[in-house]
């Protein structure tokens, strides 16, 4: 990774996004990087940013009228005066937010059974502590959607699963509480407008910070590299499903001789150009264009 944007002061760069410091608000740019199994991939995926990024800042107008967020503006002709010289690059791809105080968990909702939620039910019949109903296929929708919190990895880590109990030790019952209620009552906001869209929200994470003692919804919304999208045309319970996110290149590193640890494998120029026609897909489907 490089060391950021000439004349402006770098203070985190995470697997995809770098943050940048304005006393109260930050810098927020989304790169061309692309990560799975928390393992950044050494080729970029042309674009990506400006997707992930748009994509966000629809989520974020979306469901304000259910939680507040971050933004203060994605308009770059409104960034500080510093930013103006790297306008070209930063257009499309940032976010100027205020700063918060990150909480140190991801709240990911579940609304199907699939990827380590699978996994986790057919070792033992729990996901994240959960005890489901037994006979569930895999991608099958669940009864209701399920709260299941993971750590927050450093880069070169891998997040892990948590069961609810053990994010109350980490932030308190009240705050555990809150975000669980927030977290399904946003995802079931995302699902029913993605429905008439014709996407599935088979799962996704949201990431929440305190800010003036109430909590906000920050970094990104309901994007490909967040959530699990399915085409609703082509869905069917009992196996693996086509999708409109990363899972394609997860699928594609699975097949390889790789233990899924840092430094990732370069990437054919086939994958990569079916992973950017993914992202853009998903972009088209929900801002129509």
């Amino acid at each position: 990774m490089d060391k950021g944007l000439s004349g402006l002061n770098l203070i985190r760069q995470g697997k995809v996004r770098e943050l940048y410091d304005f006393d109260d608000k930050i810098l927020l740019v989304t790169s061309d990087r692309i990560s799975a199994f928390d393992v950044i991939m050494p080729d970029l995926i042309e674009g990506k940013g400006k997707v992930l990024t748009q994509i966000s800042l629809f989520w974020f107008k979306q469901l304000e009228s259910i939680v507040r967020n971050h933004i203060v503006t994605a308009n770059v002709d409104e960034f500080p005066e510093e930013c103006k010289p790297h306008r070209d690059y930063l257009e499309g791809r940032s976010m100027f937010v205020t700063k918060t105080e990150p909480l140190p968990i991801e709240c990911v909702v579940r609304g199907f059974i699939t990827g380590s939620g699978w996994k986790s039910y057919q070792n033992d019949g729990t996901v994240c502590g959960i005890k489901l109903p037994e006979g569930l296929k895999e991608s099958e929708q669940l009864a209701e959607p399920l709260f299941t919190p993971s750590t927050k990895a450093e880069v070169g880590e891998h997040d892990e699963n948590i069961s609810f109990e053990e994010a109350v030790k980490l932030i308190g019952e009240e705050k555990a509480n809150k975000v669980k209620e927030i977290s399904i009552e946003i995802y079931k906001k995302g699902v029913e407008i993605a429905d008439k869209l014709g996407i599935i929200i088979a799962d996704t994470k949201f990431e929440f910070g305190i800010l003036d003692d109430e909590i906000i919804l920050i970094d990104e919304v309901l994007t490909p590299d967040s959530s699990r999208f399915w085409p609703k045309a082509t869905y069917k319970p009992g196996g693996s499903q086509k999708s409109f996110d990363k899972q394609f290149l997860r699928d594609y590193l699975k097949t390889l001789d790789w233990d899924k640890q840092a430094p990732g494998p370069n990437l054919p120029n086939d994958i990569i150009a079916k992973t950017s026609e993914k992202y853009n897909e998903a972009m088209e489907l929900f801002l129509g264009s």
